[in-house]
């Protein structure tokens, strides 16, 4: 045990080196490019509550914009007081944050790039989306985009329509609302159409739409497909309030 000491206190002494260099010394531009890499929920927003170096970092805009109506000074870079005006603002490949609280009035957004929404609540109760009566849809999709952590309500139609590109919904609430023409009302509705022959290279980056822990509740259907694309998968866990659901609709 005694010739082991001096091991012993080297290993302590490098192990201090060590914590020297950690991830704090580097520059601002390094960690953004790192948290870059990070799922923007849950990891890239827990990033935030580790220190005030880290808030101001994950929360740049150069990593998301944000959806926030109660900012008054909408002059502060990647802040947009409505859905619509970050979306047409966002790049490419872009992540928006919605600000919790309220209600985020939306009707036929059409997104036509890569994006991905984030409710900034906990819950996805706490920020929600409303699609007004007299409108198709609150959020129409041309690209490949994902949802999370929001409730999307609809008055009449139906919550999202998904026109092409891979449509990923995690952790949602697709609501319809309970109506005397509620037949008429659909959380998800489907138009994408796939080719006759899809060839095999293209079969996991064609039009989809995948589901996964999401609520839905009233309307007639969960989906309405109008194209060539087909239910397929389907799982759901009944708790004693709610429905959760798995499920793809893709081409056979």
């Amino acid at each position: 045990m005694e010739a082991e000491k001096p091991k012993w206190k080297k290993l302590t002494k490098h192990s201090k080196e060590f914590n020297h260099s950690d991830i704090n010394n580097l520059d601002d531009g390094c960690i953004m490019h790192i948290f870059s890499f990070l799922s923007p929920i849950p990891d890239r927003y827990n990033t935030a509550l580790v220190c005030h170096r880290w808030r101001f970092l994950a929360c740049h805009p150069r990593l998301w914009l944000r959806v926030d109506r109660s900012v008054k000074d909408l002059s502060q870079p990647g802040v947009f007081p409505s859905i619509e005006t970050a979306v047409s603002s966002a790049r490419p490949g872009d992540t928006i944050l919605i600000a919790s609280g309220g209600i985020h009035r939306t009707s036929n957004i059409q997104i036509k790039k890569p994006l991905c929404l984030i409710g900034a609540g906990e819950l996805p109760d706490d920020t929600t989306l409303l699609c007004s009566r007299g409108s198709d849809s609150a959020l129409e999709f041309l690209s490949t985009c994902k949802l999370a952590n929001l409730t999307v309500r609809a008055e009449l139609g139906c919550c999202l329509l998904h026109r092409s590109g891979r449509l990923i919904i995690d952790g949602c609430i697709l609501q319809c609302e309970s109506d005397p023409l509620d037949h008429l009302s659909h959380a998800i509705v489907t138009t994408a159409t796939t080719p006759d022959v899809v060839p095999s290279a293209l079969k996991n980056s064609g039009d989809s739409v995948s589901v996964m822990r999401t609520r839905i509740e009233g309307g007639a259907k969960a989906v309405l497909t109008s194209g060539t694309l087909s239910l397929k998968q389907v799982r759901v866990i009944y708790t004693r309030t709610s429905l959760f659901f798995w499920f793809k609709v893709e081409h056979s």
